[in-house]
């Protein structure tokens, strides 16, 4: 195998520019053509990763194994995709024919569906350096909606974004994918008037920051961000009487996983008071190694939040946290009374790394007053025996399905499953469009729009919208769905 040459560096003006040449082409590639395009993008990652984990773990620390499976997870996305492509509903193709006699006034023949919105800017993540990062999921939904892209690297491992970059500029056409590196470059992006989306993961500074840049454009466009995420778990009474051992132990392995590097990591434990699980909760914290996180930026982030969240009245320090050394961090776990996390708003912040916080509740409706203040989140987990307390669950879900893009029962957060029906959002400041969703074949929807056309004669019309369904698209045709 050759080894492949990285990316030359390219400024923003050009790498738009090839993007915005190559929008109308990827528009009009047919569906087959554009699913095999993603799959030789796959196929071709495969055939690099040998190299391509080599130096994902040079430049992250996350190790060979945690980065082979991101990798199968990364190819495994794209190769969905093309599926959802071939079979073509993303398009929400629609017809409703003319009707001369219909009342109060004739309809004319009006025909809709799904277009791509044109040149897309998506800045990758530095936890997940492959899955949500050049050929991550973004970009992988902009290439199915026929979009190209332009990739800003994340500073955490830019060399492995060049490598992955000029991998798919391999097998994709020209200005289909271009990556740039920088800050000025992000924000050259967001404000570039040929660029009609964005899809960003990162800090809720930052993405507010670039929202707000996307937002005061002339031409405002939709900006995508997915940015902080607590993701509380409540266990109930019965749960611990029944298991809460095997709970306390599936905590701490969930908010620990990755060293808490990951927007799914569970932030807060809502446990009953009284609970008697604190010497299984610290046995567990204790027996998980310190190691390194993404880089020094990560870990001088987490000793500050970590600190300033021991620091807030009516916290205690179960296994304190304790300032790290280069990347280095060591788990901490804190808890606190539900009165006191009514009166401290701070304690309901996301702790980006291997920190979480227990609320013990006194009855459910201190618990449910407590939950009602945390902010949106990306998830919301009940932990409970069934047939008993039924009541509490139903008020516990009815508040976290207002506050939670997903909600898991007697499991873990950690770990996003890429399915067509998976919803990886939430309301804000877990993302900034709680309809939409950067996990699974949904994805696609946010670099689409809709066309209408009416009355338009069959020659001028697309394919997908013809009367025949020459393409054998999912259609609904005259309020029935049909193939």
């Amino acid at each position: 195998m050759t080894t492949v040459v990285p990316t030359p560096a390219t400024s923003t003006a050009d790498a738009v520019a090839a993007a915005r040449a190559a929008a109308p082409s990827l528009a009009r590639t047919p569906l087959p053509a554009r699913a095999g395009r993603m799959r030789a993008a796959a196929d071709a990652l495969d055939a690099h990763a040998t190299e391509i984990v080599a130096l994902a773990d040079t430049e992250t620390h996350l190790g060979p194994a945690r980065l082979t499976g991101e990798l199968a997870r990364t190819t495994g996305q794209l190769r969905l995709f093309a599926d959802a492509v071939e079979e073509g509903s993303f398009l929400d193709v629609t017809i409703d024919h003319a009707d001369p006699q219909a009342t109060p006034v004739p309809r004319p023949d009006v025909r809709r569906m799904m277009r791509p919105i044109g040149p897309v800017a998506v800045f990758a993540a530095s936890n997940f350096p492959l899955a949500f990062s050049v050929a991550g999921g973004d970009t992988a939904s902009a290439l199915a909606a026929g979009c190209p892209v332009v990739v800003k690297a994340h500073e955490g491992h830019p060399r492995l974004s060049d490598l992955v970059g000029r991998v798919l500029a391999d097998v994709l056409p020209a200005g289909a994918v271009g990556v740039l590196h920088g800050r000025a470059a992000g924000r050259e992006l967001v404000t570039d008037p040929a660029v009609r989306a964005v899809g960003f993961t990162g800090s809720e500074a930052g993405g507010r920051a670039l929202y707000d840049l996307a937002a005061a454009r002339p031409d405002p466009i939709p900006f995508y961000g997915e940015l902080g995420s607590v993701n509380p778990v409540v266990v109930t009474p019965s749960a611990v009487a029944a298991r809460g051992n095997a709970v306390a132990a599936g905590y701490v392995a969930s908010y620990t996983q990755g060293l808490g590097q990951f927007c799914t990591k569970p932030g807060l434990l809502f446990l009953p008071a009284g609970h008697g699980l604190e010497p299984v909760l610290v046995d567990a914290v204790r027996a998980v190694a310190a190691g390194p996180l993404l880089g020094d930026w990560i870990r001088s982030g987490f000793d500050a939040a970590a600190a300033a969240l021991a620091a807030l009245p009516g916290v205690r320090s179960l296994v304190p946290p304790v300032a790290g050394s280069g990347h280095t961090a060591a788990p901490a776990l804190l808890s606190m009374p539900a009165a006191r996390f009514l009166a401290e708003p701070a304690a309901a912040r996301e702790c980006f790394g291997p920190a979480s916080l227990i609320v013990e509740y006194a009855h459910p409706a201190e618990l449910l007053a407590a939950l009602n203040t945390v902010p949106g989140a990306l998830t919301a987990t009940v932990h409970t025996q069934p047939g008993h307390d039924d009541d509490l669950v139903r008020a516990v879900l009815d508040v976290t399905t207002e506050r939670a893009g997903r909600i898991i029962l007697n499991g873990w957060p950690t770990g996003v499953a890429v399915t067509w029906a998976m919803h990886h959002g939430g309301p804000w400041p877990a993302t900034t469009a709680p309809l939409h969703t950067s996990v699974g074949v949904a994805a696609i929807r946010r670099f689409l729009r809709p066309v209408a056309y009416q009355d338009v004669p069959a020659e001028l019309l697309p394919e997908a919208l013809r009367d025949g369904n020459p393409l054998g698209l999912p259609r609904r045709v005259d309020g029935v769905l049909a193939v």
